[in-house]
């Protein structure tokens, strides 16, 4: 489906956090405007917030005939004082001056902030970083996402009850814990956290794909809990291992961590998923 034949749109909707931005893809209705309804899938960001990448990705998912929606989860009163788009991308910079992995090593992170001589610099830095890997209110923000599967049911564009998600790195976790809520219909993870506490997953509607690099150590080391859970509550649960793929590995603006072979591999898994459980 050409772009031509796709309608852009900045939303919002309400959650009990206020209100939500989100970026909103759809096929376009026929000339002669009969009704039509697509399934929809809920797009989550990375930690960095709702970015060129994510849009693209949201884009990517409508051209194949879905209603794709992206949540701004950082666009929260409580969250945009801090996670500016001016910090997010000091932070984003300054994290890409660390070795890999290394950004959830708080002694290490702040000797190298000690660094950054500017001020000003570095106390945005301190405070984005420390927000978003330590300080983020997540299970408000999933409720967030909850809101935004009851607001894609109610347009009327969208088969009602044919919801999916798909998050990465930050937004796999929350894709996961969306599903948990029992509101979607089918759940894709992209190398993200473990649902918290992760008996939750009993509460899943609906097939789930988990999707990760070989090199993510800090995920993977928790997969074989998530395994057993999945087994222990007869879920339909999907998963493969890139060898050799570090987090992030579908990211193809990070040249870092970005691997072309596996994110198409990925990219092709995930539209036989969606297509099998929600078309």
């Amino acid at each position: 489906m050409a772009s031509s034949d796709l309608e852009f749109e900045t939303v919002s909707y309400e959650s009990e956090s206020g209100t939500v931005n989100a970026y909103l893809v759809r096929p376009a209705f026929s000339a002669s405007g009969e009704a039509q309804r697509w399934p929809a899938i809920v797009v989550i960001h990375e930690i960095f917030g709702l970015n060129d990448h994510i849009r693209d990705v949201t884009n990517r998912f409508a051209s194949q005939g879905y209603v794709a929606l992206a949540p701004d989860l950082f666009s929260r009163q409580d969250l945009i004082q801090v996670l500016t788009k001016k910090n997010i991308a000091l932070t984003m910079d300054f994290i890409r001056t660390l070795p890999t992995g290394s950004a959830r090593d708080y002694n290490f992170v702040q000797q190298q902030l000690a660094k950054i001589e500017e001020e000003g610099k570095r106390t945005a830095v301190q405070k984005t970083m420390g927000l978003l890997f330590s300080g983020l209110p997540k299970e408000s923000l999933v409720k967030d996402l909850v809101h935004a599967v009851d607001f894609l049911n109610s347009q009327r564009y969208v088969k009602r009850g044919k919801v999916g998600c798909v998050g990465f790195c930050f937004g796999g976790g929350m894709s996961i814990a969306l599903a948990c809520q029992g509101k979607t219909s089918a759940c894709v993870v992209f190398y993200g956290e473990n649902p918290s506490p992760i008996e939750l997953v009993e509460k899943i509607n609906g097939p789930v794909m988990g999707l990760y690099g070989g090199e993510d150590e800090r995920i993977n080391s928790n997969l074989d809990k998530l395994v057993k859970v999945m087994v222990q509550y007869k879920k339909d649960f999907e998963m493969k291992i890139y060898p050799g793929c570090p987090h992030a590995f579908f990211n193809d603006t990070n040249e870092r961590t970005y691997r072309e072979k596996a994110a198409k591999d990925a990219w092709q898994r995930v539209l036989k998923f969606y297509k099998e459980a929600l078309l």
